[in-house]
């Protein structure tokens, strides 16, 4: 059995875009005719331009080769070019094709994947969702008022949901960190007080940021936060400084987490190194696949760290996700979104209850994927799947962020 064909599809869910403005789903197709299927997590370059590069990388070291080899493909790609270093933009491409492969290797053995992988630790899977509005809530005003957050978490809590993400604090720039305004803050503390008052212990508050303070502001902002007792405090400084993050890990008595902008063991290893976190979030369609992410988890369970597989995509990748999960000893939970689309896309072919999901045993990654739903909603834009602003935090008019990936105006 070798791989042979390729197809991508370039997906956009409806708006507002819970999962960003697209996701980039592959499809391989074996010379005996097996189908898997893989969702790539990679946001650095433009649909057209990531379609080259997963054709490059997939051309180039994956085809004519044997599904099982997940090793030496990965090993061809990570040193491609002379580097042997963690690369963003090409493990990007590997981490959906790699899923494409265990999907396929499932199938041919008529095993789900986590069977091939160690086998399942974990019956259930404890589940987490960000706070969207809810029907009736205005979707502009909702991003900076605590009480829709709190009617949010209520509503979530009443589902089943035993942690709420909520993301309050930004604004995210290309600038990097700043120093957050006293308005900043103080909203932060109000929607963690809000939140708090309206699930009371039936769930564990996660305070989201991504990357967008200096260490003395994220050490300010999160002392601020430790009386509401978050469950984390996700990714306070910008990830390509590892050391500025493990400052604010020694100064803020709430758990650190990170990962969904890191790629490979490497760059984990060096988080764990450091001190810098203790909940781990790799995206599986960017981390460098199934396998390289079960390597992640076992170097997490030497420095005590749990692992929180993040998700901010399509349904593919939160299948990955699930057998990768099902299948560790330090798993904290993981990262689901529920829409139609995501739920349609995939047939219904997961689901979450009362809080928790169950992992499929069916073959492979366990989902059905609605080839024709997916090529009817065609991305035909060329933006990124996530962008950030260009102009620095407003400290006199007051930050907004506006969650999802809204459309552009021009």
């Amino acid at each position: 059995m070798k791989l042979q064909d390729l197809d991508i599809i370039v997906t956009a869910p409806p708006a507002p875009g819970w999962g960003g403005r697209y996701w980039i789903l592959v499809k391989v197709t074996t010379d005996t005719g097996i189908t898997g299927w893989g969702e790539c997590y990679a946001a650095s370059v433009g649909p057209d331009a990531m379609r080259q590069v997963i054709s490059d990388v997939f051309e180039r070291h994956m085809q004519g080769c044997s599904p099982e080899n997940i090793e030496w493909m990965f090993r061809r790609v990570y040193s491609s070019g002379f580097t042997q270093r963690p690369d963003l933009t090409v493990m990007g491409a590997f981490s959906g094709l790699e899923m494409a492969c265990w999907d396929i290797v499932g199938k041919d053995r008529d095993r789900p994947v986590h069977a091939l992988i160690g086998g399942r630790m974990n019956e259930r899977l404890r589940a987490y969702t960000y706070l969207y509005p809810q029907p009736g809530q205005d979707i502009d005003r909702f991003w900076t008022s605590p009480d829709m957050a709190a009617e949010a978490a209520s509503a979530m809590a009443e589902k089943g949901y035993t942690a709420v993400k909520f993301d309050p604090a930004g604004p995210y720039t290309m600038r990097g960190g700043h120093m957050p305004a006293q308005s900043d803050i103080s909203q932060s503390m109000a929607f963690c007080s809000a939140i708090r008052e309206s699930v009371g212990d039936k769930a564990d508050l996660l305070f989201g940021t991504h990357g967008q303070f200096t260490p003395a502001g994220a050490i300010r902002l999160g002392q601020a936060l430790e009386p509401y007792s978050p469950l984390w405090f996700e990714e306070p400084t910008p990830p390509d400084l590892v050391d500025d993050m493990a400052k604010v890990a020694a100064q803020v008595r709430i758990p650190i987490a990170t990962g969904e902008r890191l790629t490979t063991k490497a760059e984990f290893a060096a988080v764990l190194r450091a001190g810098a976190a203790e909940i781990l979030q790799p995206a599986l369609g960017r981390s460098g696949g199934i396998w390289e992410t079960k390597k992640i988890a076992a170097i997490a369970e030497v420095f005590g760290a749990q692992m929180a597989p993040h998700l901010y995509a399509g349904p593919v990748e939160w299948a990955a996700n699930i057998q990768f999960a099902a299948s560790i000893p330090n798993l904290l939970m993981i990262e689901t979104i529920e829409t139609p689309f995501h739920r349609d896309l995939i047939k219904g072919s997961i689901t979450v209850d009362e809080g928790f999901v169950v992992p499929s045993d069916r073959p492979g990654l366990g989902i059905d994927v609605d080839e024709d739903l997916a090529r009817a909603h065609p991305f035909d834009g060329d933006d990124l799947h996530l962008n950030m602003q260009d102009a620095p935090c407003n400290y006199a008019e007051g930050n907004a962020f506006l969650g999802g990936a809204p459309p552009l105006t021009k």
